[in-house]
């Protein structure tokens, strides 16, 4: 789409929606730049996969949204009842589906609370993050509509 007028995608959507937009745009290679509200984040593949392993690939950034979305809401739960937020990680791994279509087969996400953190807090913790939008979308995924521009 560089150089040229940007088109405004129309999915099926009510139009009192709002509608969130990013650009991705070949860079070299196997790389590419994601422009997300003035924020650049890039991604490439492996050397073993002929890219040049200069970012994290779109399966992994894929990973790491949900990371972030549960760290976000486990963070947001934390503040509200006022316990300290330092010291909250979540690791995750996931692993790849061996058959077709290319996908990930899990994710496994561990919660790793801030040392402070009451027992009595930690279910409602769990409950909270569990519920992150993203995960919320892929336990009811979103109509997808993938077009080529004219």
């Amino acid at each position: 789409m560089t150089g040229s007028t940007p088109q405004t995608l129309k999915p099926n959507r009510p139009p009192s929606m709002d509608v969130h937009r990013l650009e991705v745009t070949h860079v070299d290679q196997d790389a590419y730049t994601v422009d997300v509200r003035g924020h650049r984040l890039q991604v490439d593949q492996p050397t073993e996969a002929g890219g040049t392993d200069t970012a994290p690939t779109p399966t992994e950034l894929f990973a790491a949204s949900l990371a972030t979305c549960v760290a976000f809401y486990a963070g947001r739960y934390l503040h509200r009842h006022g316990l300290p937020r330092a010291g909250l990680r979540v690791r995750t791994e996931f692993v790849m589906a061996t058959d077709r279509p290319a996908r990930v087969a899990s994710l496994r996400l561990v919660i790793v609370p801030p040392p402070e953190l009451p027992e009595q807090r930690r279910a409602a913790l769990l409950a909270v993050a569990s519920h992150c939008t993203v995960h919320n979308t892929l336990r009811r995924p979103p109509e997808i509509d993938i077009e080529l521009e004219p």
